[in-house]
């Protein structure tokens, strides 16, 4: 047991979801599943809690914000409904790797009437989408491995105008916990009930997320701890 809790270094234990040949039945259950986690956890509420100092009601202009590995799209959804409540005029995109999860948040976008458009992208690979004041990134550092976590962070800082804000677990013994619970009471599927553990045991911790973004070139970024069990890097562009 005292082997299974030790959580002093990551474990890159696979994630079902990574697997390109997921069975599309089972990924929309795990997508529907996640962004139910991601309502109760409040994802689009860490982000907002930054995005909205660039957002004051009554702006003239657009702030046009990119989200990476948008996954059910869920919570670039809710950060437009939250830019919309405040007053403020904004230009969201979502994008990621999957062909399945780009439908599917097209989809969810279209019966929400949420103005938030998404296209395929592989951000490790290809050219981020250009023009973006604000690039953020919730729940997907930890499906990397380190030298691949320092290229994404290269990549958004590179992208952004303004603001890179990056949102994710942290490991610990109580956010596994959480983990295990949480989602099989949120969640029926089978896929997040393993990969919600999996998930943390692969998470960085804030002090490590610190030390990813000093390597990519982020300096002066600071890393927060947030409810339930994870935290907030935020970079600015100099």
């Amino acid at each position: 047991m005292a082997m299974l809790l030790d959580l002093s270094r990551r474990v890159l234990c696979p994630e079902v979801m990574d697997d390109p040949g997921l069975d599309p039945e089972r990924h929309a259950r795990a997508l529907r599943g996640l962004a139910r986690i991601n309502a109760w956890s409040g994802s689009a509420r860490i982000l907002w809690s930054a995005v909205a100092p660039c957002a004051p009601s009554g702006a003239a202009t657009v702030l046009r914000i990119l989200d990476v590995a948008s996954g059910a799209g869920d919570v670039p959804m809710r950060l437009w409904r939250k830019a919309r409540r405040a007053g403020r005029d904004v230009e969201l995109l979502g994008c990621d790797l999957s062909p399945m999860a780009v439908a599917f948040a097209r989809q969810r976008a279209a019966e929400a009437g949420a103005r938030v458009e998404f296209q395929r992208c592989d951000v490790l690979e290809e050219s981020l989408p250009e023009g973006y004041d604000v690039v953020t990134c919730s729940l997907f550092l930890h499906h990397l491995e380190d030298g691949q976590a320092v290229e994404l962070l290269r990549r958004v800082a590179a992208a952004a105008r303004r603001l890179v804000l990056v949102s994710d677990l942290n490991r610990t013994r109580a956010g596994l916990a959480m983990a295990w619970l949480g989602t099989r009471l949120l969640s029926r599927s089978d896929v997040v009930h393993v990969d919600g553990p999996r998930s943390v045991k692969r998470a960085f911790t804030p002090a490590e997320a610190l030390g990813l973004a000093e390597r990519a070139g982020l300096h002066g970024a600071t890393v927060v701890r947030r409810w339930p069990c994870r935290w907030l890097l935020r970079w600015a562009h100099p």
